[in-house]
C-alpha cells in the first residue's frame, strides 16, 4: 500500500509497519492534520533497553512528521505486570522501586523528543494519575461490562499460557483491561486516537481501540511493529552479558558502540534504517558493501545509532577508543572499567572468576572454552591455564589490568 500521510510513509520505508487497525481511515487522519498517539512503558528496571528503542524510533518519527507523542509511563500497570511473553507472574515491585525506575527513564526520552506545550510537543505521563484512583466497583460497572471474556481469552498473551497449561493470575489478566482503559482515558483527556507498539501488544491495543469507541464514541487507531531479528533468526538486542540497556551507568557508551559495530553483514542496512535517522538514500548506497568498505560502514552504522542515545560527542569518543584499541593496540583509559578489591588482587583471582566478574563470560565453563579456543587475553597476551590467577603483578603502568575477550570486547580491571 502507498501512503500518503509523511508518518506512515516513514514507518513503511524504514521497516517498522506490521499491523494496523483500519490503515485508509488512519493515513487520511494524519494527513488532515495533527494526531496524538501514545506508547506506553511500564517500569520494570532503571532503564529501557535496545529492545524498547523500536517504539521510541517511532514516538521519535510520530514527531518528526508533524504528530505529537504521547510517552506514557506504567506506574499503575507497572504494579500489576505485563504477561505478554511470560511464561509466568512478573515479581512484584513496590511503588518505591517504580517511582525510583520512572525517574531514571526519563532521561532516556530527552535527547530524542522535544518536550513542551507546544501542539506537537512530547508529553510524559503516567498511568498512576488515574489508575490508582480507581473504585473497584465503578470500574466494573463502567469498563468491565464493555469488555468480552471471550475475546480475551483469544488474546496471545492468554492463550500462549493456558495452552501451555502455566498459571495465569487474575491480577495478570486484568492487565490488558487497564491497558485498554488507559487508551480510552488518554483519548477522553488528551485527544489521543492513536496507540503504537510490538506485534506482542496488538490484542492489547485492539481492546483500548473498542474501549474508547464504547466508552468515548470515538474513533482510535492502532499500529504494531514486527518482531525483530537478525537474518540468522535470533531475536535482536541481546549480548552474552544480557540486555543492552540504553542509560550508560548500566551498559557503557563503548559497549554500546560495539554492540552496533558488531551488527551481521545481512543486518546493517535494515538496523540503520530502524535504528537511526541517517537518509535512506544514502542506506541504499551501502547495499551489496563486502570486506573493508562493509566494515567501515558498521563504523558508521554503530556512530549514528550511539549518538542518537547517548549523543554525538560520546559516540564519537567510543569510536575513536575502538580505533585506537584495534588498530593501535592501545590501552585506552576510556574503556568500560571494572572494579576489583586491592586485597582480593593481592591474594590473586582466578582468570574464571575474572572473566565472569568482567562480564566477557557467563560462567566459568564459558570462560573455559573462550581459553580452549585462545580468545581469553590478559594485557593482550593469551591465557593458556585456566588455573592461572590475576595478581598485583598483572598491572599495566596505567594502574589497570585489561582482560579481553577476542578482539572486540575489551574490559579494564581497576583496583578500589
Amino acid at each position: 500500500m502507498t501512503y500518503k500521510s509523511d508518518f506512515l510513509r516513514t514507518l513503511d520505508e524504514r521497516g517498522f509497519l506490521y499491523q494496523l487497525s483500519d490503515a485508509d481511515a488512519l493515513d487520511k487522519k494524519l494527513c488532515e492534520g495533527p494526531v496524538t498517539g501514545y506508547i506506553g512503558f511500564d517500569a520494570t528496571a532503571k532503564s529501557l533497553h535496545v529492545g524498547n528503542l523500536v517504539q521510541i524510533m517511532l514516538l521519535y518519527w510520530l514527531q518528526k512528521t508533524g504528530n505529537k507523542p504521547l510517552v506514557l509511563m506504567g506506574g499503575g500497570t507497572s504494579m500489576v505486570g505485563d504477561p505478554s511473553g511470560k511464561d509466568e507472574m512478573r515479581q512484584m515491585m513496590t511503588p518505591e522501586i517504580i517511582e525510583d525506575n520512572k525517574a531514571n527513564i526519563r532521561g532516556i526520552f530527552d535527547g530524542l523528543l522535544q518536550f513542551g506545550d507546544g501542539e506537537t510537543d512530547a508529553t510524559m505521563l503516567d498511568n498512576a494519575e488515574w489508575l490508582m484512583k480507581l473504585n473497584y466497583v465503578e470500574f466494573l460497572r463502567e469498563v468491565g461490562s464493555k469488555i468480552s471474556i471471550n475475546q480475551m481469552l483469544t488474546r496471545e498473551s492468554v492463550k500462549q499460557r493456558l495452552d501451555r497449561e502455566q498459571s495465569l493470575s487474575f491480577l495478570e489478566f486484568n492487565y490488558m483491561i487497564l491497558q485498554g482503559y488507559d487508551f480510552a482515558e488518554l483519548n477522553r483527556r488528551y485527544g489521543c486516537t492513536l496507540q503504537m507498539g510490538g506485534s506482542d501488544q496488538w490484542g492489547n491495543i485492539i481492546s483500548g481501540v473498542d474501549l474508547s469507541r464504547k466508552l468515548n464514541g470515538a474513533e482510535c487507531y492502532a499500529v504494531t511493529t514486527p518482531l525483530i531479528t537478525k537474518s540468522d533468526g535470533s531475536k535482536m538486542g541481546k549480548s552474552v552479558s544480557g540486555a543492552i540497556w540504553l542509560r550508560s551507568e548500566m551498559y557503557s557508551v563503548y559497549d554500546y558502540w560495539q554492540f552496533w559495530r558488531n551488527t551481521g553483514d545481512a543486518d546493517v542496512a535494515k538496523f540503520a534504517r530502524m535504528f537511526t535517522t541517517m537518509p535512506l538514500d544514502e542506506i541504499a548506497r551501502w547495499e551489496g558493501l563486502e570486506g573493508n568498505e562493509l566494515n567501515e560502514v558498521k563504523k558508521t552504522l554503530a556512530t549514528a545509532a550511539t549518538a542518537l542515545i547517548h549523543g554525538q560527542q560520546a559516540a564519537e569518543e567510543a569510536a575513536e577508543t575502538a580505533r585506537q584499541t584495534f588498530e593501535e593496540g592501545a590501552i585506552d583509559l576510556s574503556l568500560p572499567t571494572v572494579a576489583v578489591s586491592k586485597s582480593d588482587l593481592q591474594a590473586g583471582i582466578g582468570v574464571l572468576n575474572a572473566a565472569v566478574l568482567a562480564g566477557l563470560a557467563g560462567s566459568n565453563g564459558e570462560a573455559r572454552r573462550l581459553i580452549k579456543s585462545g580468545a581469553l587475553k590478559l594485557n593482550d597476551n593469551k591465557v593458556e591455564d585456566e588455573r592461572a590467577s590475576i595478581s598485583e603483578a598483572d598491572l599495566l603502568s596505567e594502574g589497570v589490568i585489561k582482560l579481553s575477550a577476542g578482539k572486540k570486547r575489551h574490559i579494564l580491571l581497576q583496583p578500589e
